[in-house]
């Protein structure tokens, strides 16, 4: 029987096992899994039909050649953020949970030298891997620090877009992931995200389920949810879109928000 749901801490260090060995499976270049349980479910290589709403697979051919293949390997994501972030030459863009930093090196590239990428990921082993890919991608503009995402290691009003990819729904305290976003969001800033939202009807099994909860289902938002966390953070201008199906209860969706200007 799977393990069962405990507490805060024992989600963190159950996620942070799970995806230290997805970036050992990568690094090996084995490949990371994310099968229709949810995303970093493990370290054997993807079937044809996961691949189609997990990992690279989700990016721009354009997009996928241009990065080491650590870096695709170690995709867990639901989708692709940095095609709905629009993001601009010079802005600062900060990436939570930020895995093997493919979503990173792409964004570095769409800000430009006059712009900055940080990634922030729990995971040693991620970090390793990412600044390797870095490393070998020759990308100069870009950044990875350790820390959660529930607290991130940068100063109030500091970056102008927060991205991620299936990463919000393996918190367990999402309040403090909205709070601290929109703190570290400069007036006027953005967040544009790819997760996993649940059905309204997901049965209580599948929430309580440790194994898939790593995996990205169990600790998945609805879509009333995700509006109502956000929007109790400060945010306006929420909106999520559902994208495409990735389990019987759950599917993967586009979801921004704006932090308000000054005025």
């Amino acid at each position: 029987m799977a393990e069962q749901l405990k507490d805060a801490d024992g989600i963190r260090e159950a996620v942070r096992e799970n995806y230290a060995a997805a970036a050992k499976a990568a690094a090996a270049g084995s490949g990371a899994s994310c099968g229709p349980q949810g995303c970093g479910c493990g370290e054997s290589v993807l079937r044809e039909d996961e691949r189609e709403v997990f990992g690279a697979a989700l990016y721009e051919e354009g997009e996928r050649q241009a990065l080491p293949d650590g870096a695709k390997l170690a995709s867990l994501g639901c989708g692709n953020p940095t095609a709905v972030a629009e993001l601009h030459e010079g802005e600062t863009v900060l990436d939570l949970g930020s895995g093997g930093g493919i979503d990173v090196l792409l964004s570095a590239r769409r800000v430009g030298p006059t712009g900055k990428a940080y990634g922030l990921d729990m995971t040693d082993q991620m970090l390793e891997l990412a600044r390797e890919n870095q490393r070998r991608a020759g990308v100069e503009n870009a950044e990875f620090l350790k820390g959660t995402i529930e607290h991130v290691p940068l100063p109030d009003e500091s970056v102008d877009v927060i991205i991620s990819n299936c990463v919000v729904n393996l918190s367990a305290d999402k309040p403090a992931v909205f709070r601290d976003a929109a703190r570290v969001l400069r007036q006027g800033g953005r967040l544009a995200v790819t997760d996993i939202v649940a059905d309204p009807d997901m049965d209580e099994q599948t929430r309580r389920d440790m194994a898939q909860w790593t995996g990205c289902i169990a600790g998945a938002l609805t879509v009333d949810e995700f509006r109502a966390e956000l929007e109790g953070a400060g945010f306006t201008e929420v909106e999520v879109r559902e994208t495409h199906r990735v389990h019987e209860h759950a599917a993967s969706a586009i979801i921004r928000a704006q932090k308000p200007a000054k005025r």
